[in-house]
């Protein structure tokens, strides 16, 4: 049989490619064994019902016994640290790239009492240059578990930072903690008590060299309007009509630069901050006399959102651990069907000229 090859430049046709697997295919029924053995193994699969006896037999039971040695490991592809020929799209430096919300238990330091386990969720990120493929994620996970043993603070994130950032050859980095942490709560009048539980992250963050220590805590409350209190006294005196202000579950995120040249900021300090500053936080343990002290209170200290950022912005002012800091706060009106919100910030780490369009989506404090 003669065969004349086409031009190496011209593309074939559907019709052309159909002729050709014709003409394969016939050929295959008649054809020997050894025939086919010299064919590229991806042309013989091109065979209906033909297994070529040039494929691989592979095994289909796991190996129990098998031992992955030093040597065999480095035979493994690594395609993620591969050359920066692999890179797809821009070749472009990532400012964080790493492993989100895995998860174990952590050591806490308390101000008073025994230490606290409680579980962790870890989001660990590093910087990665224009002409790098990847990183091994799992480098992250083995540097903070190497640390996480021990009891934990800001000391051990950095060695788990410092780690990592030399493992992964990188410039800058952060680690963030994020854990719900317990502190037992007076009720205002019956002498009762219960766990209140703070949602809070602790992010260590390098950049250019420097190494920035920042603390986040959710602070719950409750928020009566001042103009509704008014208008609710003004329908008492002027025309005896029994009313009552509107007041709502509020959330404020306080996020707070710690001072490296301070002591200690203990946990429990940021919360006595938090309720110095708006007195009004949500109860555990409530009777009938707790309820009537907490509107009492409620309305001791009516407030809007503006005023919540003010206060809680003043108290922050005042205390020497707190560099940077930054208060979003959200009351969730029960008078309106959209929420009121404000955001203050003091120093360059928290400036930002645009908001994460889902942010105030995250302040919602489910009980």
């Amino acid at each position: 049989m003669n065969f004349h090859p086409r031009d190496v430049n011209e593309t074939p046709d559907r019709d052309e490619a159909a002729a050709a697997l014709y003409v394969l295919r016939a050929w295959a029924k008649t054809a020997t064994e050894a025939e086919i053995s010299q064919l590229d193994p991806a042309v013989a699969r091109l065979v209906p019902g033909l297994v070529p006896v040039n494929y691989p037999s592979l095994s289909r039971e796991y190996p129990e016994g098998f031992v992955s040695d030093e040597a065999y490991r480095a035979s493994l592809p690594d395609l993620q640290n591969g050359p920066s020929s692999l890179i797809r799209g821009a070749k472009q430096q990532i400012q964080h790239v790493g492993i989100s919300n895995f998860r174990l238990p952590i050591r806490f330091h308390r101000k008073r009492g025994e230490d606290l386990t409680l579980e962790t969720s870890v989001t660990g990120t590093v910087s990665l240059e224009a002409g790098k493929k990847g990183i091994n994620m799992s480098r992250i996970m083995r540097s903070f578990y190497k640390h996480a043993e021990r009891t934990f603070s800001f000391e051990v994130i950095e060695a788990a930072l410092s780690d990592y950032m030399a493992d992964l050859e990188s410039i800058d980095a952060r680690i963030q903690m994020r854990f719900s942490y317990p502190d037992r709560v007076e009720s205002l009048r019956s002498g009762l008590s219960g766990y209140q539980y703070y949602d809070i992250a602790l992010e260590l963050v390098e950049q250019g060299g420097v190494r920035k220590k920042i603390i986040h805590l959710d602070y719950v409350y409750s928020s009566t309007c001042p103009c509704s209190l008014e208008l609710s006294e003004h329908a008492r005196s002027t025309r005896g009509q029994l009313a009552t202000p509107h007041s709502q579950r509020s959330v404020a995120r306080i996020s707070a630069v710690v001072d490296p040249d301070a002591d200690c900021l203990w946990f429990e300090d940021l919360i006595a901050l938090c309720r110095r500053a708006v007195p009004t936080e949500t109860q555990v343990m409530v009777k009938r006399e707790d309820e009537q002290a907490f509107a009492e209170l409620n309305a001791a200290n009516p407030i809007f959102v503006e005023d919540a950022a003010r206060l809680f912005c003043a108290e922050l002012q005042a205390d020497h651990h707190i560099g940077d800091f930054r208060v979003i706060a959200s009351h969730q009106e029960s008078l309106h069907s959209h929420d009121a919100v404000s955001i203050l910030t003091e120093g360059p780490t928290f400036e930002a000229q645009s908001l994460d369009p889902k942010l105030f989506n995250t302040l919602f404090h489910v009980g």
